[in-house]
């Protein structure tokens, strides 16, 4: 694919173990899509049940595709309703780093602090909640994580001094279930001490004494990039 191309996708129809260190250099493009968007593109295509899926940046429009079919015709295209006030708040770049399946549904987050559900067929909205503060600096620029009946989001915004948080919400109704701050007491920050075992310090309010001052009202702490998960 050539890189000066902006907002293209590659994709081959290959499947992965047929791909050999003898053969890759071979590979060429078989399809390429431009989103019309030149910012950067850092949310990978998800394939499921024989549809592709592409999230754009700002403003965050939803592609669904049909690779069985020649020229991979559009599904469906969901295009939200986007504060266009949140590119100026974003401190580096109005990126979207990707969408998750679940249940039948594609979730993503929405610069401007929203958390979105869609279905997955039709794309008809299911449900849309705030999450994060444009006027407090907050906007979301990271892929959520669904772990079983929850879905987890986070806060870019630290370069504006936020108060760093993490939340889960319902993945059926989208209904804010927790809030956890990422500095502060133990009551805000959710660490009980019968779970919550620190590998090198000892105690309590361990992200609140590490703090100087109020500082950890302000101290950042976003969430921005991608989750991983360990029962």
């Amino acid at each position: 694919m050539d890189p000066s191309r902006q907002g293209s996708w590659c994709h081959s129809l290959e499947r992965l173990d047929e791909i050999t260190a003898a053969n890759v250099g071979r590979l060429r493009p078989t399809w390429t899509f431009s989103t019309g968007v030149l910012g950067g593109h850092e949310g990978q295509p998800l394939v499921v049940d024989g549809t592709m899926y592409v999230v754009t940046p700002y403003p965050n429009v939803l592609y669904a595709f049909d690779p069985s079919k020649e020229d991979y015709p559009l599904r469906f295209k969901y295009r939200p309703d986007v504060n266009p006030a949140s590119v100026g708040v974003a401190c580096c770049d109005a990126v979207n780093r990707g969408a998750v399946f679940a249940d039948g549904k594609i979730v993503y987050n929405l610069l401007d602090g929203r958390t979105v559900a869609v279905d997955a067929k039709t794309g008809r909205e299911l449900w849309k909640t705030k999450v994060a503060d444009l006027a407090s600096g907050e906007t979301i620029t990271m892929a959520p994580l669904v772990v079983g009946d929850r879905v987890l989001v986070g806060p870019s915004g630290g370069e504006y001094g936020i108060h760093g948080w993490f939340k889960a919400l319902d993945l059926a109704t989208g209904k804010v279930v927790w809030t956890a701050r990422n500095m502060g007491p133990d009551s805000e920050v959710l660490a009980k001490p019968d779970t919550f075992k620190p590998y090198y310090d000892k105690g309590t309010n361990l992200a609140l004494d590490s703090w100087s001052g109020d500082s950890w009202q302000r101290g950042g702490a976003p969430v921005w990039g991608w989750l991983s998960y360990d029962p």
